[in-house]
């Protein structure tokens, strides 16, 4: 089984994308073969500062690394080592049909948060569509809100086949549907560009700040708090230290418990369970070399993959 995920480098990896993307792609490459790479072409819908992308790609690729992602195991590269990646977005494009994109809900969301929308951000599906069939991959873990861009890749490459032949295996879905949506500190989907996200590596007097600014109702300390399936510090610290969310849960239901406390048992469980990876990532940025030289490695067995499958869709489509 071959399993694909891709991670933009637009910002600072968060806690969302650690837990809706990172651990259970790492998870899934024990019981494959994984291909995982930083989308850097993807970035360049929200991204125009060249030294700032190249900073991100080299984040990325130490957080994945420091989160425990394993180079023997695992093909790890940068979307831009596989041009052939664009070559077939180009071709894939040609067979899209116009109302599939415009319906695509990413796209309707970020226009309607007042990004421009550029043609990169409207063929993104399509784009992500090359990066999962370039290497004939079966299995997609995604995030609940990106389910509908593996379905956009199965219609793709299903009438890819139908028109010129049995090139592309079609992917399935892999959905961790217990964090299929990580809220953020304003109780939106988190997100870099919400401005919303709590760091995994972030600076821990900014990610102090974060976590006790997060939004709360206003239910006096005294009284037994209700709704909590809708408080933010609660469903983060579900997923992070379930056993300390049951037990802080316990306490707001019974009365006379702040969510300032709550706010601070987050804060906690939240550097407790990153510490190793801190202490990790740390002793990569010593060896910045090595990381390239993953990432170099990577490229090489992506290539070669890519390549097969372009040698197969030109001849189907006709090109030399």
């Amino acid at each position: 089984m071959r399993i694909l995920s891709g991670i933009q480098p637009s910002g600072k990896l968060h806690i969302g994308n650690y837990f809706g993307m990172m651990r259970p792609a790492l998870e899934l490459a024990q019981k494959g073969e994984a291909f995982y790479f930083i989308a850097d072409y993807h970035a360049l819908t929200s991204v125009s500062n060249a030294a700032g992308l190249r900073q991100n790609v080299a984040d990325v690729a130490l957080d994945f690394l420091a989160c425990g992602l394993d180079p023997a195991k695992t093909v790890f590269y940068r979307q831009s080592d596989v041009p052939q990646v664009t070559e077939l977005a180009w071709i894939l494009n040609c067979i899209t049909p116009m109302p599939m994109l415009e319906n695509c809900v990413s796209y309707k969301d970020k226009t309607a948060q007042g990004l421009t929308p550029n043609a990169g951000l409207f063929t993104y599906p399509v784009l992500q569509a090359a990066d999962i069939l370039i290497v004939q991959s079966h299995l997609v873990p995604v995030g609940k809100d990106q389910k509908q861009h593996i379905e956009v890749t199965r219609d793709i490459a299903g009438a890819f086949n139908r028109q010129f032949g049995e090139v592309f295996t079609i992917p399935e879905a892999s959905i961790r549907e217990a964090v299929a949506v990580m809220p953020g500190t304003d109780g939106q989907k988190m997100s870099k560009s919400y401005g919303n996200a709590i760091e995994i590596f972030g600076d821990e007097k900014a990610t102090k700040k974060k976590v006790m600014g997060i939004i709360t109702d206003c239910q006096p300390m005294e009284a037994p708090k209700t709704n909590l399936d809708q408080n933010i510090a609660l469903q983060l610290l579900k997923v992070i230290a379930p056993d300390k969310a049951a037990e802080q849960e316990a306490k707001l239901v019974a009365g006379g418990y702040g969510y300032g406390e709550l706010k601070k048992t987050l804060l906690a469980a939240l550097m407790d369970y990153f510490a190793p990876m801190r202490a990790k990532r740390a002793e990569l940025e010593k060896n910045l070399d090595y990381v390239e030289q993953v990432l170099r490695a990577g490229a090489a067995r992506a290539n070669a993959v890519a390549n097969a499958t372009m040698e197969q869709v030109r001849k189907a489509v006709g090109l030399r």
